[in-house]
């Protein structure tokens, strides 16, 4: 593969960190129908496994997850970044709790996606818009 190629790929790259398997099946489907390489973690502390490697052009984020919640992730990628940069985190919520997200914005997620009033079509215009 050229590096032209291997560039392309990383730009189209997703990782959905999120518990809910519906949730994680709907986002991947959606995502891989536009052209998106995705994977998928299951809570908070597989996800960070694989953003410790990097690469990721965007990252959609849950905040209530087992083992580890998104702000734990995020905490810790503050702690010890990966050697390969990751993209803009994206914070997927169905909370309302303000200090919550203005502590996920502080520690470097760009903004949060409400799951509740979210369509798939939506979460595609977020993700492009991040992408490009």
């Amino acid at each position: 593969m050229d590096q032209n190629s291997q560039t392309q790929n990383n730009s189209k790259k997703i990782l959905v960190v999120d518990d809910d398997m519906y949730i994680r099946d709907i986002y991947e489907e959606v995502l891989k129908a536009e052209g998106f390489i995705v994977e998928t973690a299951i809570d908070g502390e597989a996800g960070l496994a694989k953003l410790q490697k990097g690469g990721y052009s965007v990252i959609l984020l849950d905040v209530m997850m087992p083992k580890k919640d998104g702000i734990g992730v995020l905490t810790s990628l503050q702690a010890a970044p990966p050697e390969i940069a990751n993209g803009p985190i994206l914070l997927l919520t169905n909370l309302g709790h303000d200090t919550v997200i203005k502590e996920a914005l502080r520690l470097g997620a760009v903004t949060y996606l409400n799951k509740a009033d979210m369509t798939p079509e939506d979460l595609l215009q977020q993700v492009k818009k991040y992408v490009n």
